[in-house]
């Protein structure tokens, strides 16, 4: 039965796995006969298969075949990157220096400068000082010259200053590598790069735990393992969990360090990274030293330097060296001690040489020799650019003020123009308002009044008659000269106007004025003697074809705080009829004003806020006949 059991399972899997297979085949061949040139499209398509080993090879040999560039450097860069993560560093070295060689194939400097930061990483694990510092100023030189750098960009400047100062630490050069860390965590500050962030203060408490510090390296430990945390990094979580066994082990802490670093061994055995698990059982054997479980210590201890040796891992070779010297020293095997201790100098000697250190201060000396070189030659143009900005700057400001002197007079001009053209215009206004008043009719008719009752030796009326028409001409007279009066003013002239008229109409017209009682007259401004033209226009074509009950009503109240509004109202005969007897006439009576009270009251609203407007409404009773006209004058009180 179990064997029936296990031949279905087998089955099964073999094809769910031949339909994964297939679905791998298609997603490839999709790629490669479309040959995309965006990466981005590439790692989208490939994205959870992007650390399996296999279907990297295909990619590469599919690419290969077709000559598909982009394909071949993602599998290369993909296979460099697999073998890194699994500490087969020369075959890693291999894949990568392919995706380097056609990166500049393809003139693609991003991907560039990530490789060539890549290749000095896994140089720097192998402690091949020259070759990781090399490569990694390379890809700085690149980065640092580019023009408007996007985020990418950024960030590999950021991996090169933070694997430089990695290389300090390796050479012992504690303050130099701070330095660097601090120049590159402000990159993954600015970008909120969790990751960066976690690199960057791991390394930072590494420093410090070399300088003694170990207050400063466990409080950096602790933040990058709170990034890792939040970025879900189990790899992280290993390196924060052997480094502050380490920061405990050195404050005597030996039980909690043991905890702290065992917690973390099943994780780091299941990456697979031969570095880290390296680090990892040398911290858990140097833990257990501490703690006196000997034998533990000596089984830990031994697994490092067999991994670190098999895989090229020198630091840890230097360190279980070193820490198995101190377990044989414990038992008393003096001559096992010295002899790893020997081994344990002799490897830390090939990092830390002459040579090494010569090249490195020859490799500083050279690039703050260029960054200073860089600095004078940036400070040069620096000081053209301000010499051009300043000469362009002048220049522009002469032109400004030219332009500025040239609109001015223009400006200046051009108003000229429009005060003068504006003041003829007021005048003309004042002449025609003059004759529109003084019109040849109205005087001869008002002279022939007085004539008669002079005739009829009627000397009262004579006399009141004539002081009337004399006050009236006054005021006619003394309105040309202003532009403006007060609303009171006009309605005493409009008074007087209506009483001379009355007079020639044998006192028939029922002439009343109603007035809101909150207006204050004598604050209202208007122009002068605006309203007589259309009381002339009542008395004329309203109420002189009427025979009896003739009334003209002036109205004024307060329609809103922006407006007053004066009504002129009469029950003559109407518009139209008015308009029926003026075309039957074989002589026209010339109707006088209207147009220009409206030109008048255009120019009196120009300076103000609001406009005026002036609506006739043709008067009717429920059937439908015409009982008069009503013109509404609505005027601005600013």
């Amino acid at each position: 039965m179990k064997v029936k059991i296990t031949s279905i399972v087998f089955l099964l899997f073999s094809i769910v796995s031949f339909s994964q297979t297939k679905e791998i085949n298609k997603k490839i061949d999709y790629l490669v006969d479309n040959k995309f040139s965006s990466l981005d499209i590439i790692d989208s398509v490939l994205r959870k298969n992007r650390k399996d080993k296999p279907i990297l090879e295909l990619l590469v040999k599919k690419s290969k075949e077709k000559a598909y560039l982009e394909g071949e450097f993602y599998g290369s860069n993909g296979l460099g990157r697999y073998y890194r993560d699994h500490s087969i560093f020369n075959k890693s070295i291999t894949f990568y220096k392919k995706a380097l060689g056609i990166s500049r194939v393809l003139k693609d400097t991003v991907s560039e400068v990530k490789i060539l930061n890549s290749m000095g990483s896994v140089y720097r694990r192998q402690d091949d000082i020259r070759k990781a510092l090399n490569y990694h100023k390379e890809a700085l030189d690149i980065a640092v010259h580019i023009k408007n750098p996007k985020v990418s960009i950024k960030k590999s400047i950021s991996i090169s200053q933070n694997s430089i100062g990695n290389i300090y630490i390796s050479l012992k050069q504690y303050k130099l590598a701070l330095n660097e860390f601090k120049k590159s965590i402000v990159v993954q500050r600015e970008l909120g790069h969790k990751l960066g962030l976690a690199i960057n203060h791991q390394n930072i408490g590494n420093a410090h735990e070399e300088l003694g510090d170990l207050d400063k390296a466990l409080n950096n430990y602790k933040k990058s393992l709170n990034y890792n945390n939040q970025i879900s990094s189990k790899i992280g979580r290993v390196i924060c969990g052997y480094s502050i066994a380490n920061v405990l082990i050195k404050q005597k802490k030996y039980n909690k360090a043991f905890i702290t670093v065992d917690t973390v061994l099943q994780t780091a055995i299941q990456q697979k990274d031969k570095y880290y698990l390296s680090n990892t059982y040398s911290t858990l054997g140097l833990a257990q030293l501490h703690l006196n479980k000997l034998d533990n210590a000596k089984k830990n201890l031994t697994t490092a330097l067999k991994i670190a040796k098999e895989f090229n891992v020198h630091t840890i070779v230097v360190k279980a060296n070193e820490n198995l010297a101190l377990l044989y020293e414990k038992q008393n095997d003096f001559q096992k001690a010295f002899n790893y201790y020997r081994i344990a100098k002799e490897e830390d000697a090939k990092t830390l040489n002459e040579r090494n250190l010569l090249y490195v201060s020859e490799i500083i000396a050279k690039y703050d020799k260029e960054h200073s070189e860089n600095q004078i030659k940036d400070l040069a143009k620096k000081n053209q650019i301000a010499q051009l900005q300043i000469t362009r700057n002048r220049n522009i400001w002469i032109m400004v003020l030219s332009i500025l002197a040239l609109t001015t007079v223009v400006f200046f001009s051009i108003s000229k123009q429009k005060g003068l053209k504006n003041e003829k215009r007021i005048l003309s206004l004042k002449q025609d308002a003059l004759r529109s008043q003084m019109n040849p009719h109205f005087m001869f008719n008002a002279l022939n009044s007085i004539k008669l009752y002079i005739i009829e030796n009627d000397q009262k009326k004579a006399t009141s008659y004539l002081n009337k028409f004399s006050k009236l001409m006054r005021k006619i007279l003394e309105a040309s000269s202003i532009q403006e009066t007060t609303l009171a003013e006009e309605i005493q002239t409009m008074k007087l106007y209506m009483s001379i008229e009355n007079i020639r109409f044998s006192n028939e017209i029922d002439f009343n004025i109603v007035i809101d009682s909150n207006l204050s007259l004598e604050t209202i401004k208007i122009p002068p003697l605006v309203l007589q033209p259309f009381l002339e226009n009542s008395l004329w074509h309203g109420l002189s074809s009427k025979k009896e009950d003739k009334k003209i009503t002036i109205s004024i109240k307060k329609v809103s705080p922006e407006y007053i509004q004066i009504a002129i109202e009469d029950n003559g005969i109407g518009r139209k009829a008015s308009a029926k007897i003026k075309a039957e006439k074989s002589i026209n009576r010339k109707s006088i004003g209207i147009n220009l009270t409206e030109d008048r009251l255009l120019n009196f609203s120009k300076n103000l806020k609001n406009d005026y407007s002036i609506t006739y409404v043709d008067l009717e009773d429920k059937n439908i006949h015409t009982t008069g006209t009503k013109v509404i004058i609505k005027l601005p009180l600013f």
